[in-house]
Formats: C-alpha cells, sequence, structure tokens
C-alpha cells in the first residue's frame, strides 16, 4: 500500500464527525428552498424505516444521516444511503419538533417539557433545559363544541417548535408561552421572552433578528441576540368567537420580507424591518398551517379544509395557480429547482411544476392505499363525511376524527430534498426515502 493512501486513509480515521447544519424547512430563514434537485421523475422507494408512532415531524439531513422524532417518544438517527437504524434516544413523551443538527450536536423539543442536545454520531445526551413545561393550545367552545365553560386542549395543533441555530445560541418556541434563547453548547440561558399564549411556530432568523408566531395572534419580530422587541404584528381574531386564531405556521423570510400563514384564513407578507403589511391573501375560512416555500419570485402553501395549494406572486400576492389536493396541507412545501414537493392528509406526495402548478407525479403511502377505513372516495380524495365525525358531539369528536385520518398515513411532515432524493415521514410510522 502506497504513503499516500496510508495518509489518506489515516486522516478518514483521524477526521473529527463533522456536521454542516440541518434544520426544519431547509435554513434558518425556512424558505424551504433546496440546492440540490430532487426526483423529476419517481423511480420508486429508495428504503422505508418504521417507528412504534406516527410521525409529524420533519427530517433533517447531516453528513449521511436523517435524524427525525416520533409519537413514540424517540429521536431516531437513520443511515442516509441505508434506512437502518444508528441509535435512537428515548424521551418521555412524543416528538413532534422537528430536529436541527450542527457542530456535532442534535437538537429538538421533547412533549415531556424538556429541549435537548445529543451527540449526533452516538446519540449521547450532552445537555437538557427544562421548559415551564410543554402544553397545547386550549380555549373554551373551541371550533364551535358544545363544552362552552370548559378549556379544551386542541388536538389539531400537532407541531412543537422546531430550533434554530445562530451565532452560537439555540432558538425555539415553547408550550410555556415563551421564546428561548440558550447557549448551543452547554444549554445555559441567554434569554427568554414572554408572549400571551402557546408559542409552536419554529423561529425564522435573518439579519440577526428572529421572527416567529404565537397562538396569541401575533408575529413578533425579537433581536437574536439580546431577545428585545423590534416590533410585533397582529392578526385576525374570530367574530364567531370559536378561537379559529393564532399562528401555527411558521414564518419565511427573503429579500426582506416575512410570508406566514394563519389559522384566521390568510396568508401574509409583512416588512421585516418594520412589520407593515405588504399583502394578505384569503382563503375564505381554511387555515394556513405549513410554513410557506419561496423562491424564484413566487410562494407555495397549502391550506386546511378546502384542501387547496396554492402559488403566489412575492411581490404582490396575486395568484399564480391553485392546484385541488386530496387532503387537508399541513405539510410545508419544499422547492428544489424547477419543481415543488408537499404531501397531505390523503397519504400522498405531490410533486408539481412550480410555475403552472401541473402535477408531475404522485406518492401514495401504504397506509393509504389500504385505507383500512374506506375514508377515501374513488378519486382518492378524503370522504370528509366519513372522517369528521359526530358521535359525542364535544372534543372527544375531534380526537376520533384526527384519528381517523391517521389512519391513513396522512404526511404532515415536510419533505426534504437532497442528492436526488426526497425524504418524509408519515403517520404510518415510517419514513421514507423516495428516489
Amino acid at each position: 500500500m502506497s504513503r499516500a493512501i496510508i495518509c489518506f486513509l489515516s486522516l478518514i480515521v483521524l477526521a473529527p464527525f463533522v456536521f454542516a447544519q440541518a434544520t426544519f424547512h431547509g435554513n434558518i430563514a425556512r424558505t424551504g428552498a433546496y440546492t440540490s434537485s430532487g426526483p423529476r421523475q419517481l423511480t420508486g422507494v429508495k428504503w422505508t424505516f418504521k417507528t412504534e408512532g406516527p410521525i409529524l415531524s420533519s427530517p433533517a439531513i447531516a453528513a449521511g444521516t436523517v435524524f427525525i422524532g416520533s409519537i413514540d417518544g424517540c429521536l431516531y438517527a437513520v443511515g442516509q444511503q441505508t434506512g437502518q437504524q444508528k441509535w435512537k434516544y428515548q424521551t418521555k413523551g412524543p416528538v413532534s419538533s422537528s430536529p436541527a443538527v450542527a457542530d456535532g450536536i442534535v437538537y429538538f423539543g421533547g412533549s415531556d417539557g424538556f429541549f435537548y442536545a445529543l451527540a449526533a454520531d452516538s446519540g449521547a445526551l450532552k445537555w437538557r433545559f427544562a421548559t415551564q413545561g410543554e402544553r397545547r393550545f386550549e380555549a373554551k367552545n373551541l371550533h364551535g363544541y358544545e363544552t362552552k365553560n370548559q378549556m379544551i386542549p386542541d388536538s389539531w395543533d400537532l407541531f412543537l417548535s422546531s430550533p434554530a441555530i445562530f451565532d452560537g445560541g439555540v432558538y425555539f418556541g415553547s408550550g410555556d408561552g415563551h421564546i428561548y434563547a440558550l447557549d448551543a453548547q452547554t444549554g445555559a440561558l441567554k434569554w427568554k421572552f414572554a408572549t400571551q399564549d402557546v408559542v409552536h411556530s419554529s423561529p425564522a432568523i435573518a439579519g440577526g433578528v428572529l421572527y416567529i408566531g404565537g397562538w396569541d395572534s401575533f408575529l413578533y419580530a425579537l433581536d437574536a441576540r439580546t431577545g428585545v422587541e423590534r416590533w410585533r404584528f397582529k392578526t385576525g381574531d374570530d367574530p364567531q368567537v370559536h378561537n379559529q386564531v393564532g399562528i401555527q405556521s411558521s414564518p419565511a423570510v427573503v429579500d426582506g420580507v416575512v410570508y406566514f400563514g394563519c389559522r384566521d384564513a390568510h396568508v401574509y407578507a409583512v416588512d421585516a424591518a418594520d412589520g407593515r403589511k405588504k399583502w394578505d391573501y384569503s382563503t375564505r375560512g381554511s387555515w394556513v398551517i405549513g410554513t410557506p416555500a419561496v423562491g424564484d419570485g413566487s410562494v407555495y402553501v397549502g391550506t386546511s379544509d378546502s384542501h387547496l395549494f396554492l402559488g403566489f406572486e412575492a411581490k404582490t400576492g396575486k395568484p399564480k395557480f391553485t392546484l385541488s389536493a386530496k387532503g387537508l396541507v399541513f405539510s410545508s412545501a419544499a422547492l428544489a429547482g424547477d419543481l415543488v414537493y408537499v404531501g397531505d392528509f390523503s397519504g400522498r406526495m405531490t410533486a408539481m411544476d412550480a410555475k403552472s402548478g401541473a402535477t408531475v407525479w404522485q406518492f401514495q403511502t401504504e397506509s393509504s392505499k389500504r385505507d383500512p377505513l374506506k375514508l377515501l372516495g374513488p378519486d382518492g380524495a378524503i370522504n370528509e363525511k366519513a372522517v369528521f365525525v359526530s358521535v359525542f358531539r364535544d372534543y372527544q369528536d375531534m380526537v376520533l376524527s384526527i384519528t381517523n385520518l391517521f389512519s391513513l398515513g396522512a404526511i404532515m411532515s415536510s419533505p426534504v430534498v437532497d442528492r436526488g432524493a426526497i425524504y418524509f415521514g408519515s403517520t404510518d410510522g415510517i419514513l421514507y426515502a423516495l428516489v
């Protein structure tokens, strides 16, 4: 063996386990735009990895490893090429926060009220930080249910905040109503900012400013280094007092504009410098939960009840196209080249032309193909009369309806595009890799 080869192999052995940052929706500005191209023609399933519970979170990919959380309470590390488990870390509650990876550490929040930092190569705990506890958004008369005098937790509050890593800090929102900044290496508290309700939106950071939405109906702009408020933007209130309010969507920041969706049935574009509204688009009563994908002068986002996927002109908010999806769209779209990828509650992942919205291909999860509860119509779309039950006529019907949808292998996870493949999870507990 030559000396050059020996030196090369020695470098491999001695080199540290190095990770570039990977985070929800592609980057800390949350644009959803990926430099890697995705599958233009669907060849098939590269591999699947089965967890023990539904997957709501989105994957993060770094150094040949796919990191994903599951409702079974675990954070998994899976080989990107093989689909084989490298390690898993067990928490004491569901994991619906999407992980972020930087400098050899993977970060995520747990429903058990802890925020975790693990060694990315081994899954060993480096530190954990105790918040004041996680909880869902709750309100009286929620969604018009008859228990008017009882606070009801919102079962549609499905995601936890996913962290952003910036300038030595890690940032996230919490169900305790605070936005946190911790030292990324030690977990020491740098600052926290109190809102008026649950914060499950994920922070976007651009130009040293952190943007994040709250269930209190405000979008906040904070100095990322100090936590000092720059401005706040008020979204709409619910005139029917059924609490169709609050921001579940995470903001995306591009060219000095913040784009986000809201439960008040609007897509917003506000000036990143001062919070003044540039435009808004009404979805006519349908929530906007996903984070907009923004690129090449366009904005892409889905709706809930109306089952639509929309493309807009970024400057004006003028609609470019409308695609009828087969179910509610909570997944945040990924933009890669001239294609957009997004999942929906019917268990379908759709690739479409970014300019026209024309469908290029669709993939259906195995649970959706089986449709064990017969919830899909002849056209493959969700039959809402079959899904949304009225048995108890209170919040238990909400729980049953979501359980029905989970049986379809619904895709709420947001796809990640990397090296010609696309990765996402579904409520059948499977992490998919498609090529």
